[in-house]
Order: C-alpha cells, then structure tokens, then sequence
C-alpha cells in the first residue's frame, strides 16, 4: 500500500476508532466508514454500504452515496445463495465478487433495480465478530463493471474490521457513557487542533541540530520555532530522548530507508506520543553540500492511542466490575496452560455462580442486582493474588483462574478447598442495596490444571459441569470436576442431538396398547412414543423422554403422538369399527402442562385432520396435579370445555391430597401395573386396589388397570369392579398397522381367557 494511500488510511482510521470510543451513534461511525474508503479507493465511482443481519434478513446501516430508493427497495431482503452479492454474502460466509451485476446469475432477480441506480458492479465481504459470528456485509458498488485489485482488498479488508468493531462494540459503549463523554472531549479538542495545524517537520542535521521548523504551534516544540533552530537535541532534551532521536538519524542516513516510529517527548502541551517518520535529505543546505540532514515528520496520535486503549479495555474488560472479561480470561488460561505444559506445576479454574440470583433482579431490577455484583467483585478480588485473575464471565458468573496451587494433585487440591472456603466467606456479610440487605451464596465448580488436562476450552467446560453439580448439591458448596459426571453429560448431549436428528427423520411414531371392558368390548387406547433408531432398533420412552423434556424436545414428541392418534382414529371409523365414544389416551408432561400453548397445540393438530376433542384423552400425574392447585383447576377447565377428557395417570403413587381429588375435573383414574402386580400376592396389595376402585366408584369416576398380564388377575379384577383393563393379556403395543389388523380381527377378551 503507498505512502499516500496509506496516510490517508491512517488518518481516517484515527477518527473511526476515536468515534467507536466515543459512542458515536453506529449509524453516523459506518456513515464515517463508507465515506473514508470511498475517499482512499481508486475510482471516484465508488459507492460504499454496510449492512447488518438479524435473523435471515439483512438491513442498510450506511450507504451515504447509494440512492435511498434502492436502500428502501432491498431493505430486509432474506439472505440466499442467489440474493446478490450481499445476501450470497451472508449465506455463504464468503467474499463474493460481482464483476458485472447484469450478467451475474447471483443478481438475477436483482439487477433491473441496481442497473436503474447505475450499479454495475458490486464487492461484498461478510463482516464477523471476535467470536466469528455474522454481524453484517461490507459492500463497493461501482458505475461500471470491475473486479477488485489486491490494494482494493486489502483496503477492503481494513474498513471491514473497523465495521466490525463498530458493530460489536457499540452495546457497550452505551454502558461506558461517561468514558465516552471524556473521550469524546479529549476528540473534539483534537480535532479542532488538526484543522488548523498540519504535522510537524522538522529539518535535523546529522548530529542533531534543528536546521528548519515547519507547520505547527509552539505547544508541540520544546521551544518557539524561532528560537529551537540552530540547537541541538542534545542540549535540549533529557539524554535517553535525545539519544533515540540521533539514533533514528544514524540509522536513516545508514540504511538510507524511510523510518517509522512512535516515542514519547513531554513538550509544553504535555507528554505526547508521537508518530514519527525519517527519511534521507541529501543536498539541503547549499552552503555544505557535503552535509547530511534528515525530514523528521511529527504527528501527535495522542487521542489515537487513547482510543486504541479505551478500544482494547472495552474487548478485555467487563464495563459494569472493571474485571477482566471471558476474552481476557480465555487468553490468560491459554498463557497459563501453555506455562503449566513447561514446568509441571498445577493451576486450577474455579467457576462461581450465584445461587437464586434472579430473585433480586426480578424483585428490585437489575440495578440492584448490579450494585450486588460490583460489591461481590470488591470482596473477590480482596482475596485473589496478583498473579491469578478473577474475571466476571457474564450474568451472575465469575471465573477465578490460580496460576499455581501446588507440585501435585493432592497439594492442589488442599489448597483449591482453602482458596474455596475464603471465597464462601465472602459471602458471611450481606449485601445492602438501599434499606435492603440480602443473603447471597455461590456454587463453585472446580478443576484442577495439569499437564495432562491441558485443554483451555474442555478446563472452562469441566468447571462448569463442576459448578452445576454444586448447584444440585443444593448451592452453597464447592464441587470438584468429576470425569464421570462429565461423561453421562456429554452422552446426554449426544441423545439429544439424536433425537433432534430422528425428528427430522421421522424415526418416531406412537404405538398403541388396547383398554378393554369387563366384557371384553375395546373401548379405547393408550399412545405410546416409540424410537425407531437406525442402528439401535425400538427405543423405549423411559430412554429418551427425560432427555427430551430437559432439553426443550417434548412437545414436538408430543405433536408426533397426537398425529399418528388421529390418523389411527379417522382409519378406525373408516373401518365402521369404533364410534364416538372411542378414545385414545396421551401422557401429557409438566413442561407441556405448564405452557399457554397447550390448547392452540392440540386443537391446530385435531382440526387438521376433524376429530373430535372428546376422543382424546390426556393423561396427567398426581404430582402435576398437586403443585399449583388454582392453577391446575383453571387449565383443565379450559380444556375440559373446548372437549377434551382427562385421567390421572399411575393413581396411588404420588402425594397429592385427596381432599383436592374431587375438585378437579378428570373423568379417570389410573390404577398403576406396581398394585395389580401385588393384587394375588397378598391382602395389602388387594386391599389398596380395592380402595382405589371404590375411590373413583364414589367420585363417580371410571377406574382402569394399568399392566395387566395374567387371567388371574384379569378375572379378580372383574370381580372387584373395574371399569376396564390394559396390559401384555390383552395386547402389547402395537404400531398403527399391527394394531388395525388386531382390532379388525380380534375376539372378546373373555373368549381368550381362562
């Protein structure tokens, strides 16, 4: 990049990063941006825009010199592999090149818009954050076709990455106002200094004496212009200062090649950082030809270097604590790592959480809780030595990383425990926020660094799986990274990237186990969630439900039941076979309870296909029932009078209260298979399913035996009254087309038992 080219950059650069540390609205600094490359690129034509993503949809930020028509017309265009050159862009994370707009297949269904504004060509490169996501596209348009020079990507490239900077960083230099209000302070005296004075030059002979002053004030001159000409550096600055400038001057006229510098000279104005460039001046004084001099150009990049500072703070350090950050702590355990690989000592990371955090942001709002964490952080850092680092990782979580806690594993371990105690009795005092003081605790996770664990991205993983173990420890405590742990996480992990895998593959299905009345008659059924694994045949519920509802997966389970129910239920009635009376029952889980939603689910999915809400039975737990009582009643009631129907599932196993059964409107009960296992064992076992039979008789509700397997227990079952019976005697579950060839060919239960 030449000399010119790249003044001008670096002039430009210095107001961007000024404006990003000053908080400069993020319109106005890409505004900024797209001017200064359209003033430093080789052709005037050029026109510059920027655009940010959210979501799939990309959206103008700054396009100064680009018809705001066109801007409006493409506004919120979704990104694609054929959506311009920005759209392509962002999808394919890409620098893409348009050479001609109007012949490239990616602007196809674009290029009547562009060619009506004059934009022939068009350059555009996807913009990142530190973390490597996608912020935006950074766009060169043109008024004729043409492809980029490596100066134009290169330059390109610069621009981008202040775009970057600006997109990223302006969150947080909202919270940084009163930084900014300085710096903007700092800016505007700057600036105002600039546009009247050029750069210093300055003419030094050979040995260091002033030959000529050239275009600034005497703030930045150890002396008056007049009066510095003809003395010597030597004479006027302190010795190491006067030493470095005649060493720049030997080494100028040594090698004969332009010099670039920065140094430090306190001046009237101040102590001020300079940039500095020497190059040779051969012939300058007539007078002595044989005379050696040197062009010594001063620039003042104070202000630059104070932004670059307040640039660098704001990536490394948290503005609410002033403690180092993630970023900056993700560098310092690599350092640490790389330290603890050379001399075979142990470090250790520990994971701070606070317990129950929440309820003082939910109560008194986040100020409180800020002011709760800027307290926490003091105390911290009381107990932390100067050589470890104590970082705010985000939210609540605080990351203390000890550089050295022993020679081995057990020493580390001793010491780990100690540093843990004195961080938990941090916490002894309250914390006042106003009139109000609150009890705070922690979870802490630890691991210990070694030569072996030597991963900086698996050490902050094992401490977070530390401190999760603390936390069902109850809080309050400290854990120890445990490899088994780590183990049954990360398979569950690996399930539950499975399952979301077999939904898109349709690997689940509902199967079906007939009820059946004392006579014998099938009255309904019960859907079943069942996993067709590729490699791993039938997967039972119990295996893979927990996972589903922990992660978040459970209601999409739960529209697959409820499809295959209707389609069962719609072929069944095709067949003459059931009439309305007939219906299926579905689990329904705490978490899908829980939701606003439930209702618009099940009806979206039973109008599609016209059944009737009473056909479907939704079973649900005594535990469900019994944490929310005013709750629960409401959200059947809804449901109950949009039609559906409602059982409590695996009755006599929970602990809710019977005084509250009669209150809630359910139509079933549930006789879990742990009773009729028991009922032939002996009096306790009968005597139970008894009262839970006579339990529902009296609340007028209909009672079903869950797990019924042999004639015997069928035929007491009878005699004790049931309404009807489930279980491996009547049938096992079935898929859809084993259980229509099964309720199509079927005999009464009685004829089948003996």
């Amino acid at each position: 990049m030449g000399t010119d080219r790249l003044k001008k950059l670096l002039s430009h650069q210095q107001g961007i990063l000024s404006k990003i540390a000053l908080g400069v609205p993020l319109n106005e600094v890409l505004t900024e941006i797209c001017l200064s490359i359209e003033q430093i690129i080789d052709d005037e034509s050029a026109r510059c825009s920027i655009l940010s993503i959210k979501g799939q949809q990309l959206f103008h930020c700054a396009a100064p010199n680009i018809h705001p028509e066109y801007c409006d017309l493409l506004n919120g265009i979704y990104i694609g592999p054929k959506v311009g050159s920005c759209g392509t862009a962002a999808f394919s994370k890409s620098r893409t090149i348009v050479e001609n707009i109007e012949t490239s297949p990616l602007w196809e269904d674009f290029k009547d818009l562009a060619l009506k504004f004059d934009l022939r060509s068009c350059w555009s490169t996807p913009i990142f954050s530190t973390q490597a996501d996608l912020l935006g596209t950074f766009a060169i348009y043109h008024s004729t076709p043409k492809t980029p020079s490596e100066q134009d990507l290169e330059l390109i490239d610069f621009f981008v990455h202040f775009s970057s900077i600006a997109l990223e960083k302006s969150n947080e230099f909202a919270k940084a106002k009163q930084l900014v209000v300085n710096l903007q302070h700092s800016n505007e005296k700057f600036k105002a200094f600039t546009k009247v004075m050029p750069d210093l030059i300055l003419i030094l002979s050979e040995d260091g004496t002033y030959t000529d002053v050239y275009g600034t004030s005497n703030e930045l001159l150890l002396d008056s212009s007049t009066d510095l000409i003809g003395q010597n550096v030597k004479d006027l600055l302190p010795q190491k200062d006067a030493q470095m400038i005649i060493d720049v001057i030997e080494k100028t006229l040594s090698t004969n090649e332009m010099q670039i510098f920065e140094y430090e000279l306190d001046v009237p104005k101040g102590n001020i950082v300079f940039e500095g460039r020497a190059a040779v001046l051969d012939h300058y004084n007539p007078n002595s030809p044989t005379k050696r001099h040197v062009i010594w150009m001063a620039r003042d990049i104070s202000i630059k270097k104070k932004a670059e500072q307040e640039v660098h703070k704001l990536a490394f350090y948290d503005p609410l604590t002033k403690l180092p950050n993630r970023r900056m702590l993700s560098d310092r355990l690599s350092a640490c790592v790389e330290s603890i690989k050379r001399n075979k000592n142990i470090g250790a990371l520990l994971f701070l959480d606070l317990d129950n955090f929440k309820r003082i942001n939910d109560s008194l709002g986040h100020s409180a809780g800020d002011e709760v964490l800027v307290e926490l952080s003091k105390r911290l850092s009381a107990i932390i030595k100067g050589s470890d680092t104590l970082a705010r990782a985000g939210g609540d979580e605080f990351i203390i990383l000890l550089k050295h806690v022993g020679e081995n594993t057990q020493q580390a371990s001793i010491e780990c425990k100690i540093v843990a105690k004195e961080i938990q009795r941090a916490f002894h005092d309250k914390f006042e926020v106003g009139n109000l003081a609150f009890q705070v605790s922690c979870s802490i996770g630890i691991c210990l660094i070694d030569s072996v664990n030597a991963q900086a991205g698996n050490i902050l993983k094992f401490a977070d799986t530390a401190m999760y173990h603390s936390k069902n420890k109850g809080g309050n405590s400290s854990s120890f990274y445990d490899p088994a742990l780590q183990t049954l996480l990360e398979k569950q992990t690996e399930l539950e990237t499975d399952i979301v895998r077999a939904i898109a593959s349709d690997e689940f299905c509902a199967y079906f186990q007939p009820q059946v009345n004392t006579y014998g008659d099938v009255i309904g059924a019960e859907a079943l969630i069942r996993w067709n694994h590729p490699q791993k045949g039938l997967i039972a519920a119990n295996e893979f439900i927990p996972i589903a509802e922990q992660y978040g997966l459970i209601q999409k389970l739960q529209n697959i039941v409820l499809h295959d129910i209707c389609i069962l239920i719609n072929e069944l009635k095709a067949d003459n076979i059931i009439d309305d009376s007939f219906s299926v029952s579905i689990n329904i889980s705490q978490s899908q309870f829980n939701s606003s939603n439930l209702k618009g689910e099940l009806f979206s999915t039973i109008n599609k296909f016209d059944i009737r809400a009473s056909q479907i039975k939704l079973e649900i737990t005594e535990s469900m029932i019994s944490n929310d009582i005013e709750y629960t009643i409401k959200q059947m009631k809804e449901l109950i009078a949009a039609g559906f129907l409602f059982s409590i599932d695996d009755f006599g196993t929970g602990y809710s209260c019977l005084a509250y059964l009669s209150a809630f409107p359910v139509k079933e009960l549930k006789i879990d298979k742990s009773f009729i296992d028991k009922i032939l064992d002996n009096d306790i076992g009968f005597n139970i399913a008894q009262t839970i039979i006579s339990l529902g008789k009296s609340l007028n509700l209909a009672v079903v035996a869950e797990g019924v397997e042999t004639a015997e227990q069928y035929n007491l079952l009878k005699k004790m009254n049931i309404d009807s019976m489930q279980g491996y005697l009547i049938a096992k579950p079935m898929d859809n087309e084993r259980y229509l060839k099964w309720h199509n060919a079927k005999n009464k239960p009685h004829d089948l038992i003996t």
